[in-house]
Parts: structure tokens; C-alpha cells; sequence
């Protein structure tokens, strides 16, 4: 890969990475929530779910959708089911309470999980491979695998910083219901656009 693909992968992983999804907005809610501590598997799960989702679609689940084009339907209807449920628990939560018995923030593997049915997430790796692997060589594909296990994990961090900056502002349960339903929104509509991709 020459250094100006490389640089165009760098770039490529940033956009796409700290720019809003369903991942982002999920962090930025977790940290007006949970904080930022109680929101650190939650990152890793992305990070580390998303970069190994990077790896397995460019050494083949790429060609699932090569050879059954209705199957990247399915897979967005869905995506798009699980995620109004996502909005709905969003939109729902209370105020935690101080024992962390009733809200939990999203485990390691709930997020590394969460990947699978992301649709975001599928744009970005099916476009990376494209765009960055089209060979699907191995050392291709794992460089753009390493590339965005290198650059996400800091940017979606910025989200949860952001929503934990928040919490000072959602200090009455009105402001923090109104926060969460905002958020509950925002979290379906940025994921809209990929479904007329």
C-alpha cells in the first residue's frame, strides 16, 4: 500500500469514525449517564468489536453479499429493528440510580456485539475493503483493520468526554429525559442514510 492510500485510510477511518452514528451517539449517552469510567467497556467493545468486524468482512463475509445480494436487506431491516428498540430503551431511561441496580451501561461484549447489527458499522467496513483492500489479500485487509483499531478507540472516546461534560447540565430529571430522548432520536436518524445506500 503506498503512503498516499495510507494517508487516504487515515483519513478515511477518522471521518468516519468521530463523525455522529449509532456508536457515537450510544457513548455520548452512556457518559451523561454513566460517566466516563463506567463507560470504558462499552469503548473497547467498539473499538476492539469494530476492528475484528473490519478483518472478518475482508477476509470473507464480503462475499456472503457478493453472492446473495437480498441477504445485505435483511441484515439492514434488521439492523434498523434492533436499533428502534435501542432508541426506545434510550428515550425510557430513567434517572440511574446511585446502587447501578435498575440502568447498567453496555457491557465489552454487548458493544463488540452491537457491531453485527450496526449499520454504520457495515457501510464503514464494506466501504474500507472496497475503497482501501480490494484484493482482500490478507496483509491489505489487516492493515485497514489495524488502521481503524488504532484511530477508534480515541475518537469515539471524544463522545463519551462530551456526554459526560453534560451530566453537570442534566442535573434536574426533566433535562435528563429531554436529553435521552433527544438522544433516542438522533440515534435513528443517523443511521437513516444507510439504508438508501
Amino acid at each position: 500500500m503506498s503512503y498516499e492510500i495510507l494517508y487516504g485510510l487515515v483519513a478515511f477511518a477518522f471521518v468516519t469514525s468521530v463523525t455522529p452514528g449509532p456508536n457515537n451517539m450510544m457513548l455520548m449517552t452512556s457518559g451523561a449517564n454513566f460517566g466516563f469510567v463506567r463507560t470504558v467497556p462499552h469503548m473497547l467493545g467498539i473499538g476492539i468489536g469494530f476492528t475484528v468486524m473490519v478483518a472478518l468482512v475482508g477476509l470473507g463475509l464480503m462475499q456472503v453479499f457478493d453472492r446473495v445480494p437480498y441477504s445485505y436487506e435483511v441484515l439492514k431491516i434488521a439492523s434498523l429493528a434492533y436499533l428502534l428498540w435501542l432508541a426506545w430503551k434510550f428515550a425510557n431511561a430513567g434517572e440511574p440510580d446511585t446502587t447501578g441496580a435498575k440502568a447498567k451501561p453496555m457491557t465489552f461484549l454487548q458493544a463488540a456485539s452491537f457491531q453485527w447489527v450496526n449499520p454504520k458499522a457495515w457501510t464503514m467496513a464494506l466501504s474500507a475493503i472496497t475503497l482501501f483492500a480490494p484484493s482482500r489479500d490478507l496483509l491489505s485487509v489487516l492493515l485497514v483493520a489495524l488502521v481503524f483499531g488504532l484511530i477508534n478507540l480515541p475518537t469515539v472516546s471524544s463522545w463519551t468526554i462530551l456526554g459526560q461534560q453534560m451530566r453537570r447540565f442534566l442535573t434536574s430529571p426533566a433535562r435528563l429525559r429531554a436529553f435521552n430522548w433527544t438522544m433516542a432520536v438522533l440515534l435513528v436518524a443517523s443511521v437513516l442514510p444507510t439504508f438508501w445506500i
